[in-house]
């Protein structure tokens, strides 16, 4: 089971460097102002091998979950999202259209998708997803 814990500015580094080899699209700026600003971001592990970026409570809006290469399908994925639905009773987010691994992620652990958003992304479509407290990811296994 991973480590999670609340991001601290020396984390700065190795979260950018994560959220560079594992999202497709990715905004710096946003994990940079998140990291010392009102945002929720959560790591795992000591030293972090991934983190989720939420914004606001009720409901939150997960703005990003990423797993370091060579740290995935251990349950760290799994285990900070769990972190993060624990804060809220809904939790929304968006994904690229395409990405069924992504989908299928979020799915197991009670998302459904709720709209189709075209040209949501700078050369995709995205979906827009949602989780609500009667949704129960009690048999989802820790994997991620």
């Amino acid at each position: 089971m991973s480590h999670i814990r609340e991001a601290t500015p020396d984390d700065r580094p190795r979260l950018l460097a994560i959220q560079a080899t594992s999202l497709e699209s990715n905004w710096p700026t946003l994990l940079e102002t998140a990291i010392t600003g009102p945002a929720t971001v959560l790591v795992a592990g000591h030293t972090p091998v991934g983190y989720a970026l939420a914004v606001g409570t009720q409901p939150t809006h997960l703005a990003e979950l990423a797993v370091a290469p060579g740290h995935r399908n251990a349950g760290h994925g799994s285990a900070l999202l769990r972190a993060i639905l624990g804060r809220s009773e809904e939790c929304r987010l968006t994904a690229r259209a395409d990405d069924e691994r992504a989908r299928r992620f979020y799915e197991r652990h009670g998302f459904r998708v709720e709209s189709y958003l075209p040209d949501h992304y700078e050369n995709a479509d995205g979906v827009a997803m949602v989780r609500q407290a009667d949704s129960s990811d009690a048999a989802v296994p820790d994997r991620n």
